[in-house]
């Protein structure tokens, strides 16, 4: 029986190995940082000026989770709104490279690194997907390997 909800969207058997997906960009504020942080990770470098320069960081930085939350968002945007995605499966080897500090853009890349069938749940396949993230610079900020179950077409 087709969804109506992701009747329009790639499925499972349309997706390929190795295609690459072009996060696009965003650029990271000082009102950004500060926001996220009194609410998720309130460490006096990503909430005041004064302790960041004196920190290892050496300015006000983003937190990790503020980066990897920014990465999920630009892969909505600009992959997973277009695919029968039911959600993630969770995560590994997640590695925050460098800082991303105020004013700094981010974008990257993801790729489609294994796709499977689920075994037990024929309806179901397994997408693997390896983010590179980036700053302006070129340097990396984040990498890390994300599974999503998405929808098939045929359960056969």
């Amino acid at each position: 029986m087709t969804n109506p909800v992701t009747e329009n969207r790639r499925h499972f058997e349309d997706l390929s190995v190795g295609e690459v997906i072009d996060l696009g960009h965003v650029t990271v504020s000082k009102e950004m940082i500060i926001t996220f942080a009194r609410e998720f990770d309130p460490f006096p470098f990503h909430l005041d000026e004064a302790a960041a320069k004196a920190s290892l960081l050496g300015g006000l930085a983003s937190s990790g989770w503020q980066t990897g939350a920014l990465s999920l968002r630009m892969l909505v945007d600009s992959f997973l709104n277009t695919v029968a995605s039911a959600g993630g499966l969770g995560f590994e080897n997640l590695k925050w490279k460098n800082p991303v500090m105020v004013g700094d853009t981010i974008g990257g890349t993801v790729t489609i690194a294994e796709l499977r069938r689920s075994g037990s749940h024929r309806q179901w396949g397994i997408m693997t997907l390896d983010f590179e993230v980036r700053n302006q610079n070129n340097a990396p900020v984040l990498t890390m390997r994300l599974a999503n179950l998405i929808e098939t077409r045929d359960a056969a």
